[in-house]
């Protein structure tokens, strides 16, 4: 079995408040990856950045101060384009999320996990490598085309520092 998790497809990270073109773009890949997901049978798990109304009083908020994916907002909520269906949600209240691993650790038969969503440079990568600490012999995998960072530079940058952690970048 394969799992495809989907990173913060989230209105504020796709065309609101830090929002990109790299990120709209990436929507029909993600789309495109869930159905082939679904049709093979595997499962589909998201996750959802998830602030309080406190968020700039945070150590996140004091250093971007850009309120963002505040619980129960229409920026928090992963977007229309995507078929979340009966698909599992994982609040997260920072980049990486150890629900999510310990998630991906408790299935059986789990041959591999795939990462696609945003930000490549921030919440992918740490989620890969939360995963990576908490499974190690586990294949994952990110798809590169299905990402986008907070640049072009910085998608590319942890691309490679996926690579050289021994996940697969497609």
């Amino acid at each position: 079995m394969k799992l495809l998790v989907v990173v913060d497809m989230q209105n504020d990270f796709i065309d609101a408040a830090l929002g990109t073109k790299e990120a709209v773009a990436i929507v029909p890949a993600v789309q495109k990856k869930i159905e082939e997901y679904r049709k093979a049978g595997n499962p589909v798990v998201f996750t959802r950045d998830t602030h309080q109304k406190n968020y700039l009083e945070t150590q996140e908020g004091k250093n971007l101060p850009v309120e963002h994916c505040i619980e129960g907002t229409k920026g928090w909520e992963i977007t229309e384009k995507l078929d979340v269906a009966d698909s599992k949600v994982i609040n997260k209240p920072s980049f990486g999320s150890m629900e999510l691993a310990d998630y991906v650790a408790g299935l059986a038969e789990l041959e591999e996990v795939e990462l696609v969503g945003l930000c490549t440079d921030i919440c992918v990568i740490s989620n890969a490598f939360i995963i990576k600490a908490k499974v190690p012999e586990l294949k994952i995998t990110c798809d590169g085309n299905a990402c986008a960072g907070v640049t072009p530079e910085s998608h590319s940058n942890a691309l490679n520092a996926m690579k050289m952690c021994q996940i697969n970048v497609i």
